[in-house]
């Protein structure tokens, strides 16, 4: 009996800034749905983090 092997399709690759965008995005379908708390807070946090951290890599990618 043989075994087929198959590859694995990879998807398109994405820049860290798009993954970064998904994330925010994800985070912020989840902030809507969460009433005021501490987890709320943390996530509301992790989003500004994120957007942080799109504008750094945006001042240091135009510095190349």
């Amino acid at each position: 009996m043989e075994k087929t092997i198959r590859k694995r399709k990879r998807s398109e690759p994405h820049t860290f800034e798009q993954r970064l965008e998904e994330h925010r995005v994800r985070l912020e379908s989840q902030l809507a749905e969460l009433p005021s708390g501490a987890e709320r807070d943390q996530i509301a946090a992790r989003i500004e983090q994120l957007r942080t951290a799109v504008e750094l890599n945006a001042m240091l990618s135009t510095r190349e």
